[in-house]
């Protein structure tokens, strides 16, 4: 079959196409030119044609801002216990979850494990603040009932990393067991059965039936959590975090905000922004490379 009767034969997939790529092209790739506000001193009125040239200057002045340091370094530090705290979770659920074999009950929980994920982290923050608050928060009123002294979550910046991290996997773990259930589901249930009849527990059919057959998953989803280490999310450090625990509540998203944004320092914002994206590929590709060295398995 040539070429042309090819495409004649299947124009209409080709046309289904038009929508994604036109989207992409203008919502995606053409706002890619304002990335040279990041070389230049930029005016809003002026806009980026008329803005003056500056080179590197201003990726000097952001290296030179030790309130970025500290903000890099508490962006690594979260998503570095993100990953270590957040990441396994929805494995286990997603493991957990297929054990069960009453239906309801199974429903039940899964809807029950969704929920939070669909809550904004305004909501959240405002959840948080009820029940977490040193002097008014439920949890800390019951342990004032109990005789005990109350807990600073919100306000000692120690055990405000742990709330956060607790309050991430509560609100995330849910809703990605539902990558590890389909992947689950894929598995080819004659191998269970084998086990079974091989004397295999529920826990080594997990171990040795289970886990393996969702490995490429979850390599694949570790590859892309690693090369989004160095990218935060702006609301949940924001709405989670105050005065009194900015030694780790003050990430790169919030620094671009309060220094970037707030005083109109757009090319300093663009310049954060860059930089976030080249070190996020970096990693990515990095981490692709290492996981199909060692595990055969990678994104691409």
């Amino acid at each position: 079959m040539s070429k042309l009767a090819y495409y004649r034969r299947n124009w209409q997939l080709y046309a289904l196409l038009v929508l994604p790529l036109a989207y992409f092209a203008i919502f995606k790739y053409g706002p890619m030119y304002g990335i040279v506000i990041a070389f230049q001193d930029f005016n809003l009125f002026k806009g980026v044609a008329g803005s003056d040239w500056v080179g590197l200057d201003v990726f000097r002045e952001v290296f030179g801002m030790s309130s970025f340091y500290k903000a890099l370094r508490n962006t690594f530090l979260l998503n570095l216990l993100d990953l270590a705290v957040s990441f396994p979770a929805p494995i286990v659920l997603a493991l957990l979850l297929n054990e069960l074999r009453g239906k309801r009950f199974k429903k039940f929980a899964q809807t029950t494990l969704y929920l939070p994920h669909f809550l904004s982290w305004v909501i959240i923050g405002g959840i948080m603040y009820q029940v977490f608050a040193t002097n008014t928060g439920i949890v800390n009123l019951l342990l004032g009932r109990l005789g005990m002294a109350p807990i600073p979550f919100l306000t000692d910046k120690y055990d405000w990393l742990l709330t956060y991290l607790a309050v991430g996997v509560w609100q995330s773990a849910g809703w990605g067991t539902i990558i590890y259930l389909a992947a689950i589901a894929g598995i080819n249930k004659e191998l269970h059965e084998a086990a079974a009849v091989d004397g295999a527990g529920r826990l080594r059919r997990m171990r040795s039936v289970t886990l393996p057959g969702i490995r490429s998953t979850i390599v694949v989803l570790l590859v892309l959590k690693i090369g989004e280490i160095v990218q935060i999310g702006f609301d949940r450090p924001y709405v989670l975090g105050n005065v009194s625990v900015n030694d780790f509540s003050e990430v790169i998203s919030t620094f671009v905000y309060k220094t970037g944004i707030q005083t109109a320092d757009f090319s300093t914002a663009t310049a954060v922004g860059l930089f976030q994206a080249v070190v996020g590929i970096a990693l990515l590709l990095a981490s692709n490379y290492a996981a199909k060295k060692i595990d055969g398995h990678g994104v691409v």
